[in-house]
């Protein structure tokens, strides 16, 4: 697959690479893990994301996403890269959306808890462990897309390598419990972001991509600021936009509650 290198200055602190050696899959994956969903102890941003189906017409979403890490450190020696973590994301247009909420507790060891919110109905509504693989309000992103992977869910394997980019390949421990039979991350070796991810199902078609648009230097910390998800299905696609994206914000613990799904916090 030919990939438009994404080039910018970074230098990585985390491993150090000679001309004779390289990571192992394992560094790879858990570098990719903590770059994309654990950067800092906290962040915030606001996201549009904006939803156009085969005949080219679109939907958006406006919303505000609020992560905290349960770590105290977001040091990778210190396993960083895959531990508990809680999400709060606010919804604000358009009208239909206002006001509702998607909060979760991201668990390693056991099944995530996810609430969903909804206004109209004034509906607060557990969303199942077998659900996370459905779509997120709409889009061609998953629920598990929004909080991440466990990285114990897939076997890795890194199938070879580039000027630009480690390629792993990743199948599921339990094939039954997803709707892929596999898929592969092209993955930048500098920031160790993953620049693009193809999915295959059951009978090796590929039939959804996930492509990394921009990426910005925010505090030092490279991070992907726009991205895009393809149904090759369905002919659909979801382009999300990050904007105001920042780290150690000091986010209060006590957000990420059921009580404030209801009466989300006023800043």
């Amino acid at each position: 697959m030919n990939l438009k290198p994404l080039l910018f200055a970074f230098s990585s602190a985390f491993f150090s690479q000679t001309a004779f050696s390289a990571p192992s899959v394992d560094d790879i994956i858990h570098q990719t893990n903590y770059t994309t969903y654990y950067k800092g102890q906290d962040g915030k941003a606001k996201v549009k994301m904006t939803i156009t189906d085969a005949q080219n017409r679109t939907r958006s979403r406006e919303f505000v996403i609020l992560r905290r890490d349960v770590p105290t450190t977001d040091a990778i020696e210190n396993n960083a890269y895959e531990g508990d973590q809680k999400m709060y994301v606010y919804f604000s247009r358009p009208a239909d959306v206002n006001k509702m909420v998607f909060m979760v507790l991201k668990k390693i060891k056991s099944d995530d808890d996810r609430w969903l919110y909804l206004p109209a109905l004034d509906l607060v509504k557990r969303i199942a462990a077998s659900d996370k693989r459905t779509s997120f309000v709409g889009s061609d992103f998953l629920y598990e897309d929004v909080s991440g992977r466990n990285l114990s869910a897939d076997k890795h394997v890194l199938t070879g390598t580039d000027a630009n980019y480690y390629i792993v390949e990743n199948t599921p421990v339990n094939p039954d419990d997803v709707e892929f039979s596999k898929y592969v991350m092209y993955i930048h070796k500098t920031t160790f972001l993953p620049i693009s991810t193809e999915y295959y199902d059951k009978q090796g078609k590929k039939y959804k991509t996930y492509t990394a648009l921009a990426v910005d230097t925010i505090e030092g910390r490279p991070t992907i600021t726009k991205s895009e998800a393809k149904n090759l299905n369905t002919g659909g696609s979801t382009l999300m936009e990050y904007s105001s994206v920042q780290y150690d914000v000091g986010i209060p613990d006590d957000i990420f509650s059921e009580r404030n799904l209801r009466k989300p916090p006023r800043k």
